[in-house]
């Protein structure tokens, strides 16, 4: 039975974060890691945006401290038993610890279709497919006009390929920016030789030897090589639910990282968490949030007792324009527009309760840690008052 005093449950950037910081003050204890994925620790956003510009994959690996580390990988946890500390993996391979880190992600959402190939697109291994699929085929479809689908569509068209988007909102992420902003993107698309299909659903999909048949809502029928989704994930909470750990829209976990289990921690997109910045829980799903908690948990289970108060943030890359975002960015806030360029260069501050709740910077860089500030404030802030608080 393999025996760890670290065993982390999942191979991403949360876990790679958590390692290193185990390794700051513990270089002797063997370090765990069992992985779904074949691939040791990867940077996960340069999938759907620098490695399109000509990036080369090697940058995307994490370079995890190896010695007295030990990688399990191409293996799924199956069964946690908290009375024990040991975790049963799909092999039969039982695992015990003293502490225990769940950094299992989220599953992509799919669609009610049993149809072989379509891309639900997350790990190096879509990567990989979707990039054989580009060097034999030509057209695309793409279900879905939030964060995945708008940078897939873009990197996609920037590599030639003739993409059509399918989206079920008005405009390419309408659930996060602004209705007018969301329109013009929806444009700016278009002119970069993408069909946007707004307001629209897919209602059918079959195979046809290599290529794809699609039926939407409206009437449409697309033939394409290939078909990418990206519809969402859900957050990993299977073993820990079964275990009977605390679940409420992701693992429940503490201040310090930990769940209703002092020793095991939860981190990464799986983890809920309250953020005292905007004084509710919430889960999220990005990469400066993997880094920071995943450093954190690490930190924590070597005997730390720091608390997890960090604010995250996220940002994308969409043809020449690109964005980065903090806090809650939610189209049913209200919203205050600040353009220097409209929709070319500005802030969008989203208000709740006299409180700004997120900031959204359009092709404004520089100000996160500004309008993490602005955020922490108590206000009252007004549509009159907020503008200009953040230099557009």
């Amino acid at each position: 039975m393999p025996d760890y005093k670290y065993l982390i449950i999942g191979g991403g950037m949360t876990a790679d974060a958590a390692v290193k910081a185990i390794r700051q003050t513990n270089n002797s204890d063997q370090i765990g890691i069992i992985s779904t994925e074949p691939h040791p620790p990867y940077d996960r956003p340069p999938l759907s945006k620098s490695l399109w510009k000509g990036d080369p994959v090697d940058k995307i690996w994490r370079k995890t401290p190896s010695e007295n580390v030990v990688l399990h990988l191409a293996r799924t946890a199956k069964s946690l038993d908290v009375k024990k500390n040991t975790v049963v993996d799909d092999h039969g391979t039982t695992y015990s610890y003293r502490k225990l880190l769940l950094a299992t992600g989220g599953k992509v959402r799919r669609l009610p279709y049993d149809v072989e190939g379509i891309i639900y697109f997350r790990t190096f291994a879509d990567y990989q497919n979707l990039r054989a699929l580009t060097e034999r085929g030509q057209t695309f479809a793409v279900i879905g006009g939030g964060f995945i689908g708008s940078e897939i569509a873009a990197a996609l068209a920037m590599n030639s390929k003739t993409v059509t988007m399918i989206i079920p909102e008005e405009g390419i992420g309408a659930r996060v920016f602004p209705p007018g902003l969301s329109r013009f993107l929806s444009t700016y698309y278009q002119s970069k030789s993408v069909e946007v299909l707004t307001g629209d659903r897919v209602t059918g999909i079959t195979k046809e030897r290599s290529t794809y048949l699609l039926r939407t809502e409206s009437g449409r029928e697309l033939k394409v090589d290939g078909v990418v989704a990206g519809i969402g994930i859900q957050p990993g909470v299977e073993l820990a639910q079964t275990a009977g750990l605390k679940v409420d829209n992701g693992i429940v976990v503490d201040e310090l990282l930990r769940t209703s289990n002092p020793d095991i921690y939860a981190a990464g997109d799986v983890a809920s968490f309250h953020s005292p910045a905007l004084n509710k829980r919430i889960r999220v799903e990005h990469e400066d949030n993997a880094n920071t908690m995943g450093e954190v948990a690490g930190r924590n289970m070597t005997g730390a007792n720091i608390s997890y108060n960090h604010l995250p943030f996220f940002y994308s890359d969409l043809f020449d324009l690109g964005y980065e975002a903090v806090g809650e960015v939610d189209a049913r806030m209200e919203m205050v527009e600040d353009w220097k360029d409209q929709f070319h260069e500005g802030v969008v501050y989203y208000l709740t309760g006299g409180r700004v709740r997120g900031v959204l910077l359009w092709n404004t860089w520089g100000q996160v840690d500004s309008a993490r500030s602005l955020i922490r404030k108590m206000g009252p802030f007004t549509p009159q008052n907020v503008k200009g608080l953040l230099p557009a």
